[in-house]
């Protein structure tokens, strides 16, 4: 089975091609700027590269989230359009599952803290069973302390946020910290890709019309709407975007 993967959750862009589970290429870029610059130029690429058309791919892969709120747009309704241009199926992952993934084989639980701004963090805890990873509770996004409180056995530290907060982990979690490679420090499509593969193989895809990007949090724009319609908006006088207009500003 050829699978084409997408992850776009992170200021990090990654694509990669699969075929019988082996990675065949694998592009990635680090960039602040917006991936519905590079993301379909870098899909060309990485099927040239594995010398494989469009047409034969067999099934397409995607992060949902959490992650960056246009990142996951732009990376889940590419995949979608590409799923439905080529007839064939889609499969959503987790970002933090996927960067987790990264770090196997590991005997000791894997704590993923992702950076999600305004002082939290999007993080979950897995732990290895069997060759494959099991999540010890839900995804999360919290204060980085609150879950770094929480941890008493030595934990292994991956994503971006386990650097940007680096002082907090070494303050709380002491000797139970480790930290994970730092070319581990984004989720991979490779990884995306093969752990797709199962549901593709078993045609268990997602349906494609349904693929939405999992936030975890409400958006600065779905926070203001809320606030508007509780009447505790800015006072009736000002100038004010309407609901619309605040969810075009929405990023």
């Amino acid at each position: 089975m050829n699978v084409l993967a997408l992850d776009t959750a992170t200021r990090s862009c990654s694509v990669a091609v699969a075929i019988d589970g082996r990675p065949a290429c694998e592009l990635s870029t680090l960039s602040n700027r917006t991936h519905s610059l590079h993301l379909m130029g870098m899909i060309r690429d990485a099927l040239a590269l594995a010398e494989l058309g469009l047409e034969e791919i067999d099934g397409f892969a995607v992060t949902i989230g959490p992650g960056s709120f246009t990142g996951l747009r732009i990376g889940i309704s590419t995949a979608k359009g590409l799923a439905f241009a080529a007839g064939k199926p889609c499969v959503g992952v987790s970002s933090l599952e996927a960067l987790a993934s990264v770090c196997l084989p590991y005997p000791n639980r894997i704590c993923v803290l992702m950076d999600a701004r305004k002082g939290e963090v999007y993080t979950a805890v897995y732990q290895e069973c069997d060759g494959r990873l099991e999540r010890i509770g839900d995804e999360r996004v919290v204060a980085p302390e609150t879950v770094l409180r929480t941890i008493v056995s030595p934990h292994l530290f991956v994503g971006e946020a386990a650097l940007l907060y680096e002082k907090q982990i070494r303050a709380i979690v002491a000797e139970n910290a480790r930290w994970a490679p730092r070319d581990r420090l984004f989720p991979k499509a490779s990884t995306v890709a093969w752990m797709a593969l199962d549901r593709l193989t078993a045609a268990t895809a997602d349906e494609v019309d349904l693929l939405v990007p999992r936030y975890i949090r409400q958006s600065d724009a779905e926070l203001s709407i809320r606030a508007f319609e509780r009447g505790q908006g800015p006072a009736a006088n000002e100038k004010t975007p309407g609901p619309a207009l605040l969810f075009d500003k929405f990023d």
